[in-house]
């Protein structure tokens, strides 16, 4: 689990989505689009991608006015209902799993890219099934939690409402479900009067690969060219950073 956490904790510290907001946004209303178009219609009653989406972009501090736009435009023809979901396996520095997840409207470009940004820091592409199998779906529910709060009452009551299990690094409590119960476990939460950072269904590592420093450094490169790439939705790995390389990358 820890290259989901630590990944997570190194995009929060460098403030990536407020410094790239703008790049942001356009990532969630593409996200938004896509689950109108595949997730069942505007309706986010019935349509739980719809739902998942509307928070991740709330989560990010997307307004309701740019979310409402977004899925009236996913509604209506245009540009957006050629997006194509794709994929892409490879492996990074010191033998790391990586797997991007694109949403795109040219493959050729956004296979170039993703392989360009491979082959610049030490990785390259895979075929598909190369290294999906060391990841599993899995509901993820990211708390912060501050000074004085107890983080394990906060994850036995997330277990109580139906979490599989946590994780503690720091003052990031991830709680982990099964997919299915992503919502009813974080209403379960904000009803007691937590209020998530994050909750999303992400790819989790089975195992992770500790890195040398200098493969470390790489590795921390690839993964944030990837999420820098306008095609690009998210990206896993199951890489463990050096704490020292860790502190050095975030300051």
């Amino acid at each position: 689990m820890a290259g989901h956490s630590k990944w997570k904790q190194i995009k929060r510290a460098k403030g990536v989505a407020d410094v790239r907001k703008g790049a942001l946004f356009t990532k969630l209303g593409r996200e938004i689009t896509q689950a109108v178009k595949q997730g069942g219609g505007p309706d986010s009653a019935g349509n739980s991608r719809l739902r998942l989406a509307i928070q991740k972009a709330r989560d990010n501090n997307m307004s309701m006015d740019i979310i409402e736009r977004a899925i009236t435009k996913a509604s209506g023809a245009g540009e957006d209902s050629q997006l194509d979901e794709v994929t892409y396996e490879g492996y990074g520095p010191g033998g790391t799993a990586v797997m991007v997840e694109t949403l795109t409207n040219n493959r050729n470009r956004t296979v170039a890219e993703v392989r360009n940004a491979f082959g610049r820091w030490g990785g390259n592409l895979g075929e598909n099934g190369s290294v999906g199998w060391i990841f599993t779906l899995r509901g993820v529910i990211s708390v912060e939690i501050a000074a004085g709060v107890d983080a394990d009452e906060i994850a036995l009551a997330a277990i109580d409402a139906g979490a599989e299990d946590f994780e503690i690094e720091d003052d990031l409590l991830s709680i982990y479900t099964r997919p299915e119960d992503l919502e009813s476990v974080r209403a379960a939460l904000e009803a007691r009067g937590v209020e998530p950072s994050s909750s999303e269904v992400a790819r989790i590592p089975a195992t992770t690969v500790s890195l040398e420093e200098k493969e470390a450094v790489s590795a921390l490169r690839l993964l944030e060219k990837l999420e820098d790439l306008e095609d690009v939705q998210r990206v896993y790995s199951n890489a463990d950073f050096p704490e020292n390389v860790l502190a050095e990358f975030t300051a």
